[in-house]
């Protein structure tokens, strides 16, 4: 008998993955995690900040599919045997919404779109002095899936775009540094940092007052700006903060947070140089995503390693 699939989901709404998953997999009789469900035949849940204590009660648990980018959610959890295979999201959907973000942020910083909406709403007509694309540099902390991809559609508009990874990575017509002594080259040939990376005990707290401090000051917005779509995890909150407030940093702009949703009272909402957007960056949308996750479950059945198998000592 084909083992079931469970939707094991929290802060979302369940029920559109659940009628996509129907649709695809109905021998697989998708089912919801919830009060009075029979979870003795699960052999693969489709997960995204599932409940506490859920996976440990699975008997037949094959693999864990994340319906997101990110899984550091799941790597996190004490509940997970070590046999238990763990699939993260690589989708073109996924891919191209996160691009989009990133662009928008760096063209929202470049065109100073913040003091353009401040002076609408004083009526007030002036056109500020705009440099041009190829006189800002990029740098993409990340080069993965995500990373790459954000990389080629900035410089497509003519941004002066580098990468770096943890690990040496050669990408044609990408200017490219990598681990602890490329880093200090990387950050002093940037203006505007896009945040792409996964979350793993190597990167945790990157994102720290040092790192703040070595990225460019002679660019052409008179100060860097970081721009973090990648995990909250990554930044070192209380350094963003006194980064932004104090002008080691110009800007920002934050998508993900260590605590989420963000509290009320957090002094990030009232920054007047930080936009704040609340996890928005890539939805995950099910009738994009869920074939994608199906074709996973395939693959793994046949014995193949899908696309996104996470190796858990690396973290991705």
């Amino acid at each position: 008998m084909t083992g079931r699939l469970l939707i094991g989901i929290s802060g979302w709404d369940p029920e559109g993955w659940l009628r996509r998953f129907t649709a695809l997999v109905p021998e697989r009789r998708p089912l919801l995690a919830g009060p009075g469900a029979d979870l003795s035949e699960v052999t693969h849940v489709a997960a995204w900040q599932a409940p506490a204590g859920l996976f440990s009660r699975l008997p037949r648990l094959e693999a864990i599919l994340s319906l997101g980018a990110g899984v550091d959610h799941l790597l996190k959890r004490d509940d997970i045997a070590g046999d238990v295979k763990i699939v993260r999201m690589i989708d073109p959907d996924l891919t191209g919404r996160m691009s989009e973000w990133s662009v928008w942020q760096v063209l929202d910083h470049h065109r100073q779109g913040r003091l353009y909406r401040d002076q609408q709403v004083r009526a007030h007509w002036y056109e500020m002095a705009q440099p041009a694309a190829s006189a800002v540099r990029v740098g993409i902390m990340g080069l993965g899936v995500l990373g790459l991809d954000a990389a080629a559609k900035l410089a497509s508009l003519g941004f002066r775009v580098a990468g770096w990874s943890r690990t040496p990575k050669q990408v044609g017509g990408l200017e490219t540094h990598a681990g602890a002594e490329g880093l200090s080259r990387f950050l002093a040939r940037t203006d505007i940092l896009v945040v792409l990376l996964p979350l793993t005990p190597e990167t945790d707290g990157i994102l720290d007052r040092a790192l703040f401090e070595g990225l460019a000051r002679d660019g052409v917005h008179g100060g860097p700006i970081v721009i973090n779509a990648g995990r909250g995890g990554l930044q070192n909150e209380a350094d963003l903060l006194a980064a932004l407030e104090d002008g080691t940093l110009k800007a920002a702009s934050i998508d993900v947070f260590r605590t989420e949703p963000l509290p009320a009272e957090s002094p990030f909402w009232g920054l007047a140089n930080c936009t704040v957007t609340p996890h928005a960056a890539a939805s995950s949308d099910p009738d994009a995503l869920a074939g994608q996750v199906v074709a996973s479950i395939a693959a793994l059945e046949r014995g193949e390693a899908p696309a996104g198998l996470v190796d858990r000592l690396r973290g991705y």
